[in-house]
């Protein structure tokens, strides 16, 4: 657990603000087309979706393309901006999608709520202060039967600890600063993947990893790097720490997509039991 109160935090709504820019329909088919294909359907008609940690707004917009009834909210007023804009841009002001500011650590708002049958957030929870105490809240709003898709950032060991100091270094630089930073931690990295590419006999350049990043829950490889570089809080699992936790909460695992052992988001998708079950 992290003191988050006395950490600075990353600003994840300004990051997403700039990436609003690229958001097109390729971008939002994409979404949509990742999330259909985790989940294991074809549609979202007639569900309920929570989207803790909602950033951009662009998951959320994929789930009301997708038939949902969306509640979305995030703790960064930015990002509910963002998402607020994406509605009013994509969605036609959708009344079956509502929008607010709010904390997966409050508990008291998230049982206001209520419970959902598919409650996601990616990328989300590991940036709280308190992951673990953010799985467990966000678990109790799945209804039983519905499904929980979370993405967590994969525990590498020494590699991770050192992205925590990388992290920690961008928090404490000026503005004018973080974007140079950003770049130079970026520019080292994509060095790096460029000449394992060549000893896999691909192409050196990056613009195919780009385009597969676009075509992956339709980011943006630099607003990427930007919340990769500067995302703090942080924090760390593994992959059995996190199945571990999902069925002390009465989960069972539908599907797991992991990074190996690279750097980046695990993604989960599990089941809540039925109280027959258990």
């Amino acid at each position: 657990m992290i003191d988050a109160a006395q950490e600075p935090r990353f600003e994840f709504g300004k990051n997403w603000s700039a990436f609003l820019n690229s958001v097109d329909e390729r971008r939002i088919q994409a979404a949509c087309d990742s999330m259909v294909s985790m989940l294991g359907v074809d549609r979202l008609d007639g569900l309920t979706f929570l989207d803790v940690g909602c950033g951009s707004g662009l998951s959320s917009l994929a789930a009301i393309r997708l038939g949902a009834t969306v509640h979305s909210f995030d703790y960064d007023r930015q990002c509910v901006a963002c998402t607020n804009e994406l509605k009013s841009r994509f969605a036609d002001n959708s009344a079956t999608w509502r929008i607010e500011q709010g904390s997966a650590l409050d508990a008291t708002y998230l049982e206001s709520l209520g419970t959902f049958d598919i409650v996601y957030s990616w990328g989300v929870l590991h940036h709280t202060g308190d992951m673990r105490k953010a799985i467990d809240l966000v678990a109790s709003q799945v209804n039983e039967g519905g499904l929980l898709f979370i993405a967590i950032y994969h525990d590498q060991g020494g590699a991770s600890r050192r992205w925590a100091k990388i992290k920690r270094t961008y928090q404490r630089l000026p503005e004018s600063a973080k974007p140079m930073f950003v770049a130079a931690i970026a520019s080292i990295y994509e060095a790096k993947f460029a000449v394992s590419r060549l000893a896999r006999g691909k192409n050196l350049l990056p613009f195919e990893d780009w385009k597969h990043k676009a075509d992956d829950r339709g980011m943006s490889a630099w607003h990427d790097w930007v919340d990769w570089v500067g995302g703090w809080p942080f924090e760390v699992a593994a992959p059995t720490q996190v199945i571990e936790l999902m069925a002390a909460n009465r989960f069972e695992l539908q599907k797991l997509k992991t990074v190996g052992n690279g750097w980046g988001c695990n993604e989960f998708v599990s089941r809540r039991k039925k109280p027959h079950e258990d």
